[in-house]
């Protein structure tokens, strides 16, 4: 499709828009402000680069697939993300696992890592003027293997992972220095049992009380701020996870953290559309990690379905931008990894748009007055409106490919360079 058609096909759908009181315009400003944290994990299973061919152990993850081309190294991995940030409208950031470190090929503990580990990914983004979001690993470690981490019976494991919490937290704080981003860096831990636990009280004490240790280190929040994410369960902790949603609910209201909203982290039957609005009415911010489960956590490739359609219009609809932050976590090695990333962020910021393209103030007008027959009505007149001529015309001014266009240039990428990885 050439620029003089999506421009005269977003003409249509402006004019068509603007017979609603919607401003199109003003829908694609307000896009073009958002930035959705990629998470580095997607392009080689969840890897890192602690040891040469390191393989995940514990701690509740698994990719599953083995399709040809995974980054090996840290230099392809950021290869890989330039061209997935290259195929994706806007400015946005990377989310790094402290297990990304570049550590010049010498092991380093996960307790004595540094700022100097992620230089080079704070020149990298510092060169393309992105922000860094930052995660402590508490997995893929012999001092994981077991199930259990900050929450361990065992003082000195449970030591040994404070001081890698303390660690992560200043090299966030040095992250934010560094590039003038805030850096949100979020605590997540797998601990847990695989069957039915006796004592159910002692690990969550125990787990409160590291968290306790490592928050207490004070840092500016301009520069970083901490959440927390909860989980209802993983691999190898089926019957109880100590970071429970309930748990993490509490400690984020009293110790005022972000709570992270993981959309897999639940039962198959709740979502975190309907989530939204009940924290933020008592918590500051909160995180988003925007996943999309089967059956399980399974942290399948972000689509554009109704959940994630419901999952921008809460946060669009209740004005909540300036107090979430939105982060991608899945992780498929099922298929080409870096159409895995364009296809999952590109869906994100298409229902975020959608949900800019709603006349919010007359839908709520339509509620007051009870008149719920034109807000139904309504609704469903804004599902035929032509939104796919906006995103093509937000896609073009851009400079980005098209929907159909930019899996060509995935392709034409993995014959040149994901091909010569095998």
């Amino acid at each position: 499709m050439n620029t003089a058609k999506i421009e005269k096909a977003y003409e249509l759908a402006k004019e068509k828009y603007s017979a609603l009181g919607i401003n199109t315009q003003k829908a694609i400003s307000g896009l073009s402000k958002i930035a959705i944290s990629l998470h580095c994990w997607q392009g080689d299973d969840v890897g890192g680069f602690e040891k040469t061919g390191a393989e995940l152990s514990g701690g509740g993850i698994q990719s599953t697939g083995n399709y040809p081309g995974k980054a090996k190294t840290i230099d392809q991995l950021r290869q890989d993300i330039d061209k997935a940030l290259e195929l994706i409208p806007g400015r946005h950031r990377l989310n790094l696992h402290a297990c990304y470190l570049d550590n010049g090929g010498k092991f380093v503990e996960r307790d004595q890592i540094n700022i100097k580990h992620f230089q080079s990914w704070i020149d990298w983004a510092r060169q393309r003027k992105i922000g860094l979001d930052f995660n402590p690993t508490f997995f893929s470690h012999s001092k994981a293997d077991d199930g259990f981490t900050l929450s361990h019976s065992d003082k000195g494991i449970r030591e040994f992972w404070i001081q890698h919490g303390i660690a992560c937290r200043k090299i966030a704080e040095q992250i934010g220095k560094k590039l003038g981003y805030t850096t949100v860096t979020n605590f997540w831990v797998p601990d847990g049992y695989k069957d039915i636990p006796i004592d159910r009280k002692a690990p969550r004490e125990r787990l409160a009380d590291s968290l306790d240790k490592i928050f207490k280190y004070k840092i500016n929040p301009k520069y970083n701020l901490d959440a927390v994410e909860g989980k209802l369960f993983g691999i190898g902790s089926e019957s109880y996870v100590v970071g429970s949603h309930e748990f993490y609910m509490g400690y984020a209201a009293t110790r005022k953290k972000l709570l992270c909203l993981d959309a897999g982290h639940f039962h198959p039957t709740e979502v975190i559309s309907d989530k939204i609005s009940s924290v933020l009415t008592f918590l500051d911010e909160i995180l988003l990690h925007v996943s999309r489960p089967v059956r399980w956590d399974s942290d399948h490739v972000v689509i554009l379905n109704d959940e994630l359609y419901a999952i921008s219009q809460e946060l669009i609809r209740g004005g909540y931008l300036d107090r979430v932050h939105i982060g991608l976590d899945f992780f498929d090695a099922s298929i080409n990894r870096i159409a895995a990333w364009v296809i999952g962020t590109r869906s994100m910021l298409k229902s975020l748009l959608a949900a800019l393209l709603e006349p919010i103030t007359v839908l709520k007008q339509m509620e007051v007055k009870g008149d719920y027959t034109k807000r139904l009505a309504l609704l469903e007149t804004l599902k035929t409106l032509p939104f796919g001529a906006v995103w093509d015309y937000y896609c073009l001014k851009n400079d980005v490919l098209q929907e159909t266009d930019w899996m060509q240039e995935v392709q034409k990428y993995e014959l040149k360079v994901l091909n010569n990885r095998i």
